[in-house]
C-alpha cells in the first residue's frame, strides 16, 4: 500500500514537472509545483487507506470469530453423536441377542431376540428385532420355555405380546437351583399382526449351548 502511494507521488511530481517546462517552452516562464499540496493530497489519501485497512481487519476479524464459533459447535454436535452412538451400539447389543448365561435383569422391559434359528419359513420371524410377523391371516400356535438359576430377589420370567399387548406368561420363581417354565397359545392374526417375546424389567432368563429358553410358533390354517 506504501509502495503505491509513492509512485502514485512520483507520478504527480513527474506530471507537473513535465507540465512546468512545456509551459517554459511556451511562454518563457517557469512553473514551480506546489509540492505541499501534492503531500496534502497524498497525506489524505494514506489516512483514507488506512482507515479502510482498519475496517478490513474488523472485518476478517468478525469473521474467524464467527468461523471459531461455528467450529466450536461442529465439535460439540460431532461429540454429542458420538456420545450417541455409543449409547445407541450398547442398547443394541443389550435387546438384540440372548447371549448365554442370564439375560437381564433390566431397568427397563426388552424384546427378546432368539439367535438360534431351527426353522424360519417364509422369514416370517426377523432375527434381528426378535418379532413375528404374520404373513397371512391365520390361526397360529406359539409356544415358548424359560430357563434360570433361583434367586430371591429377581424372578426368571418372559412374556408373549401381541401387537404390544400382554397375552400370556410363562414364570419361575426359587430361591436356589434350577428353574423353569413354559406357556402356549393359539392366536387369530391378521396380515401385519406382530408376536414377540418380552422381558420384564427386573427379570432376567438363561440360555447357553443347551437352549434351554425358546420360543416357537407356526400356522396352524388360514382363515
Amino acid at each position: 500500500m506504501r509502495m503505491k502511494s509513492v509512485v502514485s507521488l512520483l507520478v504527480l511530481l513527474h506530471c507537473c514537472l513535465s507540465g512546468a517546462q512545456v509551459h517554459k517552452d511556451r511562454d518563457g516562464q517557469t512553473c514551480q509545483p506546489d509540492i505541499h499540496t501534492v503531500l496534502r493530497e497524498m497525506s489524505t489519501m494514506m489516512a483514507e487507506q488506512r482507515v479502510e485497512l482498519r475496517h478490513t481487519k474488523t472485518e476478517l476479524g468478525a469473521m474467524e470469530a464467527r468461523l471459531r464459533a461455528s467450529e466450536s459447535r461442529l465439535t460439540a454436535s460431532e461429540s454429542l453423536v458420538e456420545e450417541l452412538k455409543v449409547q445407541l451400539k450398547s442398547k443394541v447389543e443389550e435387546l438384540s441377542k440372548m447371549n448365554e448365561g442370564h439375560t437381564g435383569p433390566f431397568n427397563t422391559g426388552i424384546t427378546l431376540v432368539y439367535r438360534n434359528i431351527y426353522s424360519n419359513i417364509g422369514n416370517a420371524y426377523n432375527p434381528t428385532t426378535g418379532i413375528f410377523t404374520a404373513p397371512v391371516r391365520g390361526l397360529y400356535l406359539f409356544r415358548f420355555y424359560i430357563y434360570g438359576w433361583g434367586e430371591s430377589s429377581v424372578a426368571t420370567s418372559a412374556v408373549l405380546h401381541k401387537n404390544g399387548h400382554h397375552i400370556a406368561i410363562a414364570h419361575a420363581d426359587h430361591s436356589s437351583g434350577g428353574i423353569n417354565s413354559s406357556n402356549g397359545v393359539s392366536l387369530l392374526l391378521e396380515v401385519g399382526d406382530v408376536i414377540y417375546m418380552h422381558l420384564w424389567a427386573g427379570r432376567k432368563i438363561y440360555d447357553n449351548e443347551s437352549h434351554h429358553s425358546t420360543f416357537s410358533g407356526h400356522l396352524l390354517f388360514t382363515m
